[in-house]
């Protein structure tokens, strides 16, 4: 490994630094629950933008009906063309293989001054102790939780605590309730059902033109 040289290091403290919200997925579409968190996390935490993180190859879970990474990126695109404050990181895509959080934020602050924080659902905010290297994460950014206060945000303290890392690593911001998913759009578009006003209309689009989701293939025309 190879360090960088003085200028280098002179050059990226004098960047302006951000706060910058990641929120990580698969993507498979995106749809208006994502965008509400993207927006609650902004507004409620101070960000100045949100990145779209979408993950190459999930480590924890399967990915079915996937069109592929090449189109989940596309359809991130899509969504944050529409936002000024939303951008989309290539990263983990380009990346290739399995995305692990950990490698991610650690190119990102190799590359930058800005200040990360991590964007995390109560569920998956649950299972962070079973990551890579869960304590360099939360070393590397501050933990978003979208977590209703009161039960489920204890809870989902109690489980972080386990790390042993000071509180204020982990905060908590209030969502809607969006009983949403992305496999809940997937299933309808296969059964014919209607996804308008569930997903941007960029994404209606896209997912019309390229036949995604369908019966009898990913993309079938």
């Amino acid at each position: 490994m190879t360090g960088t040289s003085a200028a280098e290091d002179e050059g990226r403290s004098q960047l302006p630094m951000a706060r910058v919200g990641i929120l990580g997925g698969t993507f498979n579409p995106p749809h208006i629950a994502h965008l509400v968190c993207a927006q609650e996390a902004r507004h409620q935490l101070g960000l100045d933008r949100v990145l779209l993180m979408p993950v190459s190859v999930p480590p924890h879970k399967e990915l079915p009906d996937d069109p592929g990474p090449a189109r989940r990126l596309e359809m991130c695109d899509l969504v944050a063309a529409e936002e000024d404050w939303l951008d989309v990181c290539r990263l983990e895509v380009e990346r290739g293989g399995v995305s692990y959080t950990v490698e991610t934020l650690r190119e990102l602050a190799a590359g930058s001054p800005d200040e990360y924080v991590l964007i995390l659902g109560a569920d998956v905010a649950r299972g962070l102790p079973g990551w890579r290297e869960p304590g360099e994460i939360l070393r590397l950014a501050q933990v978003a939780v979208a977590a209703r206060h009161g039960t489920q945000a204890a809870d989902v303290r109690m489980t972080l605590d386990a790390l042993g890392k000071p509180r204020d690593e982990i905060v908590f911001f209030d969502m809607p309730r969006l009983d949403l998913s992305s496999s809940d759009i997937r299933a309808r578009v296969a059964a014919g059902r209607p996804i308008r006003h569930l997903v941007p209309p960029s994404i209606l689009g896209y997912i019309e033109r390229e036949g995604l989701y369908r019966v009898g293939g990913l993309a079938r025309r």
